[in-house]
């Protein structure tokens, strides 16, 4: 290799359009471990972390990208004259509950949510924000949603251990009414 490591990676970074793991980025070079690609990594996070420049490269959806400091990102989105995507409390709401407790069928977030979810899930899914992770064995075969990695992207999560968890919602302040149904023993895992 005739370019320095971290340089190499800046540059598929750079490049990317989507946030790239150690992996993915070991496929591509593959005379490097994965091991010193990491420390690579780490050390551009850290080092672009110092500079403090307008972007940060994070850790997000189980890759590295480029951020953009929000503190900058009103100056981005009159460049690119749009406003950021906003999302309906209710879609917040069936995102969350499909955040919390997937793999999740449409009729279980009905339950908990009181209402139909049909419209909501469509508009989730056109977002790239959840995704279909399969059908369900029963009568019908229902779809069984999840979140999708964009999902971890939009709301900069490195991954979905990185959800708050109840107890730091109810630390917050919130009361039972406004945090949702308990968590169900499936989501457990992710206390």
């Amino acid at each position: 290799m005739d370019k320095p490591l971290k340089l190499i990676i800046e540059a598929l970074l750079f490049a990317a359009d989507k946030p790239l793991s150690a992996r993915e980025i070991h496929g591509w070079l593959s005379e490097e471990t994965q091991a010193n690609i990491r420390q690579a990594l780490k050390e551009l996070e850290a080092g672009y972390d110092a500079m403090g420049r307008s972007f940060v490269l994070k850790e997000v959806a189980e890759g590295y990208q480029f951020r953009t400091r929000s503190g900058y990102s009103p100056y981005v989105l009159r460049m690119l004259k749009t406003s950021p995507t906003r999302l309906s409390r209710p879609a917040l709401e069936t995102l969350a509950i499909i955040a919390y407790k997937q793999p999740i069928l449409r009729q279980e977030i009905e339950r908990l949510r009181g209402v139909d979810v049909g419209g909501i899930l469509k508009t989730l899914l056109e977002k790239g924000l959840i995704r279909i992770m399969g059908r369900k064995n029963l009568p019908g075969r229902p779809l069984i949603y999840g979140t999708a990695k964009r999902f971890l992207e939009v709301f900069d999560l490195k991954d979905l251990e990185s959800l708050p968890k109840l107890k730091e919602i109810k630390d917050f302040g919130f009361d039972e009414h406004e945090t949702g149904p308990a968590p169900s023993p499936s989501s457990e895992n992710r206390k």
